[in-house]
């Protein structure tokens, strides 16, 4: 096993420029970029999936890369079938650096880092066989749920071969998750995979778990496209790649109810933050709910709003957005307007909150929405 930590000047020259930057986008990027990797913090049961993983038998001896965070967006999109105008590539759903480089949205793209490394270069010259996992955080805009953050992290495999010196198959993947899927929830686990579509892989599948007899998504996997592999320079080898993301497994196997809780300095909740321990509620403080509704232009993008409440409230104090209601009406409205209800749920990890303090979060986020958005609250 061979540990590749890949660093670019082009990257560190992009955060330098954020540094001097003032605009919310850049604040919310910064930020972002600064929040710990907890696939490699000790203590966090983010690091305990990653260890578990990792160590099962079939990725024994398989290489380790760390890869920028700040991806040239024609690598992340473009070499891995998502051409202009795919839906991941739109600024309502990833975070732009500047126009032509991003926040990583998948960690699939450690493909293009390992196999255009000079080492692994003259392995792929001796016909080697090669295998490798990625892992850390990735970055999307979401919705605002218990279930999701924009800050999110993945760990992903690939393991390839010369195609006339070995064959690879697709049960000899799902040999590889099955035993991923019991170091994480026991060897008494049940799975079962079934047929998907993915990018970068053909055949795909998903992969099920069975927990607490509800059938639960995992993981995404499958053979890896030949042609994604020749936008590398790579011809004549075949094999497999597999992602997940850490949080869904974590929160999974520990029962946890809110995302938020795996960054929480709280003692009482980090100490219970073991996988295969059951988390308990520590004085959940009350929620307190706010609806909020506007009439705004059809150009209106929701994950845009999201991130707007985030960077107006904080993400440790809304805990859900919920759309309650959206529809047009051209006669109240105009043609070229519509009108949005959301209910925003308010809760602290930390304190019990009071409704003067809201009323004034509530306040504040009804003016940012008029003047972000040119929105006329009803």
């Amino acid at each position: 096993m061979t540990e590749y930590n890949i660093s670019t000047e082009e990257e560190n020259r992009l955060i330098k420029e954020l540094k001097k930057r003032d605009d919310s986008e850049a604040k919310r990027i910064k930020c972002y970029l600064s929040m710990p990797d907890l696939s490699r913090t000790k203590g966090s049961p983010i690091k305990e999936v990653v260890d578990r993983a990792s160590k099962v038998k079939s990725l024994k001896g398989f290489d380790v890369i760390k890869i920028p965070e700040i991806i040239p967006a024609n690598i992340l999109f473009d070499l891995f079938n998502m051409p202009p105008g795919h839906p991941a590539r739109s600024k309502s759903d990833t975070y732009y650096v500047d126009d032509s480089h991003v926040l990583r949205t998948h960690d699939t793209v450690f493909w293009y880092y390992y196999l255009n490394h000079p080492d692994i270069k003259k392995r792929i010259e001796n016909k080697e066989t090669l295998g490798v996992i990625c892992y850390g955080k990735v970055y999307r805009k979401d919705e605002i749920d218990r279930n999701h953050m924009n800050v999110f992290h993945q760990f992903g495999g690939l393991y390839i071969g010369p195609d006339d010196k070995t064959k690879i198959t697709p049960d000899d993947l799902k040999k590889a998750l099955s035993e991923i899927a019991k170091s994480i929830f026991g060897k008494d686990v049940n799975f079962r995979f079934y047929e998907h579509n993915f990018p970068y892989t053909d055949p795909s599948f998903e992969m099920e778990a069975e927990i607490k007899g509800e059938w639960m998504e995992m993981l995404g996997c499958g053979m890896a496209r030949k042609s994604v592999l020749a936008n590398f320079g790579l011809e004549n080898y075949h094999g497999w790649a597999f992602g997940f993301g850490l949080e869904r497994l974590a929160m999974i196997n520990m029962e946890l109810p809110d995302i938020r809780l795996l960054w929480s300095e709280d003692e009482r909740i980090k100490r219970q933050l073991k996988l295969g321990s059951k988390y308990q509620e520590v004085s959940k403080y009350p929620p307190i709910i706010r609806d909020i509704s506007f009439i705004v232009p059809k150009n209106f993008v929701p994950n845009d709003y999201f991130d707007a409440i985030h960077e107006t409230i904080g993400e440790n104090i809304v805990e859900e957005v919920k759309l309650l209601d959206k529809y047009e009406n051209d006669e109240k409205f105009s043609k070229d307007k519509l009108s949005y209800a959301f209910r925003i749920v308010y809760r602290s990890l930390d304190k019990t909150l009071t409704n003067e303090e809201i009323d004034l979060l509530h306040k504040k986020l009804e003016n940012e929405t008029a003047k972000k958005f040119s929105a006329t609250i009803r």
